[in-house]
């Protein structure tokens, strides 16, 4: 719990740019993974480099870091680990997340001054494995997924108070037990575990007789469909009371391999919840359906509660398609902006001159803007921008700031591949 006696936001980053919009957009603290042993290999991530800027532009916003490494490492992990620990101790992140016991050995002996929280891969169900990992000396514990809001409030008045609890409210759910798949690793050779999931559980599946190799049945699921691992994503912005009261201290997004336009649209959103229920509960109710509005303006499978309210049931999955909803779509973030009024910008979707877009404001404000001019990076007037990543310097209706995201809304609904987040 922060000192303003609020939950903390903890927001996912995948890069340098996306750790900067989320301490701009409503963060309380971020957590990245490194080059090394973290969860997310196809992530971005951050180089030792990059890592200090990040950690430096937290603090200097009075927000923290915490880096991953929270891999089931190996013998042959072990000495690298500990090279890494000793590289992380001279820039000082405010916490490294771990699952494995003998990592945590490693950062106790290494970096003592840094706390250590105990990622949801270590399956923490209960209040004994937290006061387990307490007297170890763990500052943090992140509850499973799989926990129902009874289990974390007698979880909550089980444990020392100093002890903090961590929980997902919002993003993909795994199909197995607190992210411990090994589908990825028996259809690929990629282990789940040590950050290299291909996601098989967004595949659709058919079935084959042993007797009758090579004739595929489809998997039916009555008129639902075939893809019968497909979580929808957790959502409990309409439940922040709830969390509140069952004693979270930290409401964790998940995501860090997804766009700074979702990390800004969510990080964001909760904000907004967050802060308007601690201003009045009345006015936080009142503006539900705004929420959900907002919230859903970025990539995302359709919305469940998890397990908070008891078992899931068929509705928590997507049986017909594995594609996001995608509503709006990221142009680019807001750069140094010029005497003339020109945007320095670095384009993620291609936009034209005359197109109505919208920026994005990170204190909450959305203004329909029209492109009006636009030159390449050599000063040349055009009438778009084609190129991925490309340079480019942009004069709007009305003047941006800097760190204001550009999207537009897209007319079709009905998603993109899943590939795209």
């Amino acid at each position: 719990m922060l000192e303003n006696g609020k939950p903390e936001l903890l927001v996912p980053a995948s890069s340098l740019e996306v750790l900067k919009v989320a301490v701009l957009y409503g963060a309380d603290a971020v957590y990245i993974g490194g080059e090394m042993y973290g969860l997310r290999a196809k992530a971005k991530n951050f180089s030792m480099k990059e890592m200090k800027e990040g950690i430096d532009f937290a603090h200097m916003h009075g927000k923290r870091v915490f880096v991953t490494a929270n891999i089931t490492a190996h013998n042959r992990d072990l000495e690298g680990v500990r090279k890494y620990f000793e590289e992380l101790r001279e820039i000082g992140p405010d916490a490294l997340i771990i699952s494995d016991a003998g990592v945590f050995t490693i950062a106790k002996e290494v970096c003592p001054e840094i706390e250590v929280h105990i990622s949801t891969q270590s399956n923490n169900v209960n209040y004994a494995t937290y006061q387990f990992w307490h007297k170890l000396g763990a500052r943090r514990v992140v509850s499973a997924r799989e926990l129902s809001m009874e289990e974390i409030k007698d979880i909550r008045e089980n444990i020392p108070k100093e002890l903090e609890i961590e929980t997902f409210v919002h993003g993909a759910m795994c199909i197995s037990y607190s992210g411990r798949c090994l589908l990825s690793n028996y259809f690929t050779g990629r282990d789940a575990n040590l950050g290299a999931c291909t996601h098989p559980c967004r595949w659709k599946y058919y079935i084959m007789e042993e007797n009758r190799p090579g004739e595929f049945l489809p998997v039916e699921e009555n008129e639902r469909g075939t893809y019968i691992f497909n979580s929808k994503d957790l959502c409990m912005i309409e439940h922040i009371p709830d969390l509140v009261n069952a004693g979270i201290d930290s409401f964790k997004i998940e995501g860090r391999m997804k766009t700074a336009l979702y990390v800004a649209d969510v990080a964001r959103t909760y904000r907004q919840a967050i802060d308007d229920y601690f201003t009045s509960p009345k006015l936080y109710e009142s503006k539900k359906a705004y929420y959900m509005e907002e919230i859903s303006k970025c990539t995302y499978r359709q919305y469940t509660t998890g397990f908070f309210y008891g078992p899931t049931t068929h509705e928590s999955q997507i049986y017909d398609n594995n594609t996001y909803v995608k509503r709006y779509t990221y142009l680019g973030l807001v750069g140094k902006v010029d005497e003339e009024g020109y945007a320095l910008m670095e384009q993620r979707n291609k936009f034209s001159v005359g197109d109505t877009v919208e920026l994005m404001k990170p204190a909450g404000e959305n203004l329909m803007v029209t492109v009006e001019k636009m030159l390449d990076d050599r000063g040349k007037e055009i009438e778009s921008c084609p190129h991925p990543k490309q340079k480019i310097r942009v004069l709007f209706s009305i003047v941006p700031d800097e760190m204001d995201l550009v999207r537009v809304s897209t007319e079709d609904d009905a998603g993109v591949n899943s590939n795209e987040v």
